[in-house]
């Protein structure tokens, strides 16, 4: 009779493992080799939250440099360089088709393009922050420190989520 019990508690803890696994497997791909709608990027939507979040941040970022009617029109040209530009993902099927060179030569590129969109950020911000008086230049720079520490990605100036700015 013990046999027999021990069979059974086997076959149940291997039914009760086999269902634990069967809840963890992912769902299948849609037809055409898509991934399920609920992990697809919607491009239009991610870019109106980043505009959002950037919006928000330089709202916060305004209140806490108290800028001054005269100082208007600086802040307008800064916040105008300082939008996100729209990200255009790369085209997969013709990175594929690429030879090895040429994707060097594709990435080379875009960097050089970064590069050069950072540059402008930056002549920008020098602009505008000889605009500031000595109290807001001071507050700017702390402001910037935290950004630059985290070397202004993912919670800098420019992406993230932390909205250091919204005090």
């Amino acid at each position: 009779m013990k046999p027999t019990f021990t069979r059974i508690a086997a076959a149940a803890v291997l039914a009760a493992c086999a269902l634990g696994a069967q809840a963890q497997t992912p769902p299948p791909a849609a037809p055409g080799g898509q991934p399920p709608a609920m992990h697809q990027h919607d491009g239009a939507r991610m870019q109106q939250r980043m505009q959002e979040r950037h919006a928000r941040r330089m709202e916060g970022l305004k209140r806490i440099l108290q800028i001054t009617p005269q100082q208007e029109g600086a802040w307008a040209a800064w916040t105008s360089a300082m939008k996100p530009a729209a990200r255009t993902p790369h085209n997969r099927e013709e990175f594929a088709r690429m030879t090895t060179p040429q994707r060097i030569d594709a990435l080379k590129q875009r960097r050089a393009e970064r590069n050069a969109a950072q540059d402008r950020r930056g002549d920008a911000t020098k602009t505008f922050y000889g605009q500031l008086s000595a109290p807001q230049q001071k507050a700017f720079d702390e402001v910037a420190l935290k950004v630059m520490a985290r070397g202004g990605k993912r919670g800098g100036m420019h992406g993230g989520h932390h909205g250091r700015w919204n005090s």
